[in-house]
């Protein structure tokens, strides 16, 4: 009768399947990408989405206290003697009318999803965990990811906790923060730099992973998405199962945004929401790809028939032309994202848009988070800053409830934060100005005094 999960070619003209154990994560009947596909008439599926809340009542067993796993039913790939968790997806979903404010929403419509508080500090731990667990279901005992500095973390923490296998960590010259770096280094994976942006890292580490047979964890791994699906999830029961008019999501590699589509299509499918949300993917300006073709150059999905003649022109040109990413927000300098294919069917189902932010803007609206209470890294105040234009073209109404994604903690890149507010010129221009940041909208300065009380009692007045 064949298995209840195993992995379907995305193209539906080629429909091929392979089996669990396959870890080459592409259809080699057609090269396009995999999903992990379910024979849900032979499995138990619930009834309501409040079925969920029974696992709050049972936090001693570490499956149901995962924010991850305690949704297995939905992503039911692995038994539970081969999960791997160490407590990833204790997030929040919180209510920001200040910073909804600031983007032209009326109070109580904006509601930020803050993914800083996994075990790595990113989104990344969602799917980890589950490529983790596939890894260790086929006996893996290396591990590898090109990375800006999110993926090898997380890889580098899972490997460390469990000791089960080595990370091996391919970084591009000079393309990751010091705060992802020093994370990978402390949790002992070998981290191999190479010359070349993360678009030339990927091409390496999968030539290196097939050569040497080393489980892939990027997110062409279709597990890594079924992780992260419970995102989503745990923002459906943070608004009490009630579905979102928006989900707004920076886009690197578009792995978010095409794992929270097929999220909301097979809870559609199951009968288990009667919506689904619409999809906003936000790219940083000097990483605009996705934005280019789909609102530029109007790739769509088009029930698979998406125009490839047009995405490999695209590609090619850009290659002769030798464009390379170039964001401030590190997480999403991607050119060349690997499941484009999948964003667009997302996009399709969910009826998305994209939309692009300068390096000033995702900095200005990442200060409108931070004085909110939520302290994030710049790639995730490009959703915010997404939002703050989307309401302005009147796309997004300000009585819509939205959710915007903030994928990873304000300690992943300090220094930007650093200088955008700082008072020294030379720090600003060294670290913001050459990017084409000219000013800093929402600074908020140390003020200098001299060692003496009345002189700081003075400046406390004054400013406090």
């Amino acid at each position: 009768m064949g298995e209840v999960a195993f992995q379907r070619c995305i193209n539906p003209h080629c429909r091929a399947t392979a089996d669990l154990a396959d870890t080459s994560f592409a259809c080699p009947r057609c090269g396009s990408l995999f999903d992990v596909a379910y024979d849900w008439d032979r499995l138990p599926v619930p009834k309501s989405l409040r079925h969920f809340e029974g696992k709050w009542a049972n936090r001693s067993d570490p499956l149901d206290f995962s924010g991850v796993w305690r949704f297995r039913d939905l992503f039911p790939f692995a038994p539970a003697d081969a999960v791997m968790t160490i407590g990833e997806g204790q997030t929040l979903c919180q209510r920001a009318d200040a910073v909804g404010a600031y983007c032209g929403m009326k109070p109580g419509g904006l509601y930020l999803q803050y993914e800083g508080m996994n075990p790595s500090g990113s989104f990344k731990d969602n799917g980890m965990t589950a490529a983790f667990t596939h890894a260790r279901m086929v006996g893996a005992r290396r591990a590898a990811c090109a990375s800006t500095g999110n993926t090898s973390a997380s890889l580098a923490v899972y490997c460390s906790v469990t000791q089960l296998m080595r990370a091996v960590i391919f970084i591009g010259s000079g393309k990751i923060s010091y705060g992802k770096l020093s994370q990978a280094l402390d949790y002992g994976a070998l981290t191999v730099q190479i010359a070349g942006d993360f678009d030339d890292a990927l091409r390496r580490v999968q030539e290196v992973s097939r050569r040497l047979g080393i489980y892939l964890v990027n997110s062409v791994n279709p597990f890594r998405l079924e992780g992260q699906k419970s995102v989503m999830l745990r923002i459906l029961e943070a608004l009490r199962w009630e579905v979102p008019d928006w989900v707004v999501v920076p886009g690197g590699n578009l792995g978010n945004v095409s794992s929270f589509g097929k999220a909301f299509g097979e809870l559609l499918d199951l009968g288990l929401i009667d919506r689904a949300p619409r999809l906003a993917v936000v790219n940083a300006a000097g990483a605009n790809t996705y934005y280019q073709l789909f609102e530029r150059h109007g790739l769509r999905w088009a029930g698979g028939e998406y125009d490839r003649p047009k995405l490999d022109a695209y590609m090619t040109a850009m290659d002769a032309a030798n464009l390379r990413a170039d964001t401030l927000a590190s997480a999403i300098e991607i050119n060349r994202p690997v499941n484009l294919p999948k964003a667009l069917r997302a996009l399709e189902r969910c009826g998305g848009v994209v939309r692009e932010a300068t390096d000033a803007e995702i900095l200005d609206a990442k200060a409108r988070v931070g004085a909110g209470g939520l302290g994030c890294e710049p790639a995730s105040a490009a959703s915010v800053a997404g939002l703050l234009k989307l309401v302005k073209e009147g796309v997004i109404a300000p009585s819509d409830r939205v959710v915007c994604v903030l994928t990873g903690h304000q300690l992943k890149d300090p220094d930007a934060t650093v200088a955008y507010h700082t008072a020294d010129v030379k720090v600003f221009e060294e670290k913001l100005g050459k990017r084409g940041v000219k000013r800093a909208a929402f600074a908020n300065r140390a003020v200098q005094v001299p060692n003496d009380l009345a002189e700081i009692v003075k400046a406390i007045e004054l400013y406090a």
